[in-house]
C-alpha cells in the first residue's frame, strides 16, 4: 500500500464532500456555516468504527444533518440581531447545477428563502426527503424521531413549502432573457424599460447586512422597484455595468458600480417577467463569488 494512500475513512469523507456540502447548505443557507458543520461532521466521522456501518453515506449524511440541526437552532438567534432582511449567501455554480433541473430549484434563491420559514426540524425532513430522497427510516435516525412522525412532518413541511414557492417554473434560457433586460435597463437607467421587465406585484429584497445600504424591508410593486433603483443610482452617480453568471444553480447577474463588485442579483421569473429580485450586497456573503462551488443531490 502506497505511503500516499489515503485511509478509508478520508476516501469515502473525501467521495462524499461535495453531498455533504449541498445538504448543511440547504439546511443552514450560509456556506461558511456549511464549511463549519463539515469539519464537525469529520472529527465524529474518524472515530467511528467503519466496520459497524452499514450503509456510509446515510451514515454521513446523518451526521451532517444534526450537526446542522444544532448550528440551524443557534443561527436563529443571530437572525433576529440581524439588521434588515436576510439572504443566503449565494455561489457561483457551474452550469452543470444549472443542468440539473431538480438541484437547481432546491438551492435557487426563490426555496431557500421558503426553506427559512420552516421551523429547523421541518427543514431538516424537508431537505432530505425532496432533494436527496433519504428514507423515513434514515430520516428519524437522523433527527431523532419516529418514522411515523418523521412523515407527519414532511406532509406538513411540502403543504407550507408548495404553498409558497413559485407558481410555475420557466426555463433558464426566458430566465436569462429576462435577466439581458433587466440589465439593459438598469445600466441605461430606462424607466420604461425596467416597468416592462418587473410584474406589478415583484418583490425586491435587499440586503447589506448593515454594512451596505439597503433596504430593511422588501420593497413591493414595480414602481416602487423602479424608483428604489434608478433613484439611488442616479443620486449617486453611480456607472452601473451587470455580468451574466450561474449563482445557485440559476442565471444570476454579477453587479458592479464603477467598476467595483457591489453585489449579486438573482430573480424568479413567471411567465416572462420578473416576480421576484434577490439583492446581496453584505460583503461578507461574497466571498463565494470567485470560484465556483461544486453541489450534488448524489
Amino acid at each position: 500500500m502506497s505511503e500516499h494512500t489515503a485511509d478509508p475513512a478520508t476516501e469515502t469523507f473525501v467521495a462524499h464532500r461535495n453531498l455533504l456540502f449541498t445538504v448543511a447548505y440547504e439546511m443552514l443557507g450560509s456556506a461558511a456555516d456549511a464549511e463549519d458543520v463539515l469539519q464537525e461532521t469529520w472529527l465524529r466521522w474518524v472515530k467511528v468504527d467503519l466496520e459497524q456501518v452499514r450503509d456510509q453515506r446515510a451514515y454521513l449524511i446523518r451526521i451532517t444533518t444534526r450537526q446542522s440541526l444544532n448550528r440551524l437552532r443557534t443561527m436563529t438567534r443571530r437572525r433576529e440581531a440581524y439588521v434588515g432582511s436576510w439572504l443566503p449567501e449565494p455561489l457561483l455554480t457551474a452550469p452543470d447545477v444549472a443542468e440539473d433541473a431538480d438541484l437547481a430549484e432546491s438551492v435557487s434563491m426563490a426555496m431557500m428563502l421558503v426553506l427559512e420559514t420552516l421551523s429547523p426540524t421541518e427543514r431538516a425532513v424537508f431537505v432530505l426527503r425532496e432533494a436527496f430522497d433519504v428514507g423515513y427510516d434514515e430520516i428519524a435516525a437522523a433527527v431523532d424521531k419516529s418514522p411515523a412522525a418523521v412523515r407527519q412532518i414532511a406532509h406538513r413541511a411540502r403543504k407550507h413549502v408548495d404553498a409558497r414557492r413559485p407558481r410555475q417554473s420557466v426555463s433558464p434560457g426566458k430566465t436569462r432573457e429576462a435577466l439581458e433586460a433587466f440589465r439593459r435597463a438598469l445600466e441605461t437607467r430606462d424607466p420604461q424599460h425596467l416597468l416592462d421587465v418587473l410584474a406589478p406585484e415583484v418583490v425586491l429584497v435587499s440586503d447589506g447586512g448593515g454594512v451596505k445600504r439597503a433596504a430593511l424591508h422588501p420593497v413591493v410593486g414595480a414602481d416602487k422597484v423602479t424608483r428604489f433603483y434608478l433613484g439611488r443610482s442616479a443620486k449617486a452617480g453611480f456607472t452601473i455595468a451587470c455580468e451574466p453568471a450561474t449563482v445557485n444553480g440559476n442565471p444570476a447577474l454579477l453587479v458592479r458600480l464603477d467598476g467595483e463588485l457591489d453585489g449579486i442579483m438573482a430573480v424568479r421569473v413567471e411567465d416572462t417577467r420578473i416576480t421576484g429580485l434577490y439583492y446581496v450586497r453584505n460583503p461578507e456573503k461574497l466571498a463565494r463569488l470567485a470560484s465556483e462551488t461544486p453541489l450534488t443531490l448524489r
